[in-house]
């Protein structure tokens, strides 16, 4: 089944409560992490890849010396924001103060 895409008003709803969170070019949503130091941005970076396959769902990820970039957008729904995006973000969101982000 694919995933449909979610109205802009949607989104900005749901981006209220991720904070960090932002809509750039309103077809995906993007956060980048800072972290205490680049072994650290590279286990939350791991830890993100994990989270992605488990739930199968993936994203562009990038790596810097001290923060972790990710960007989000469903693919198999013309490259628009859809609940998966949303449910990804979330996780992410949660593991990332294990490893020290900001």
């Amino acid at each position: 089944m694919t995933a449909e895409p979610l109205s802009p008003a949607e989104i900005d709803r749901r981006l209220e409560s991720l904070p960090g969170w932002t809509l750039q070019g309103g077809d995906r949503i993007t956060r980048t992490f800072r972290l205490p130091s680049h072994v650290a941005a590279a286990a939350l970076t791991a830890h993100i890849a994990a989270i992605q396959d488990e739930v199968n769902h993936h994203s562009e990820l990038t790596l810097g010396y001290d923060t972790v970039a990710l960007s989000v957008r469903t693919h198999d729904a013309g490259g628009t924001v859809t609940e998966k995006d949303f449910a990804l973000a979330t996780r992410v969101t949660a593991a990332a103060p294990a490893h020290g982000a900001e």
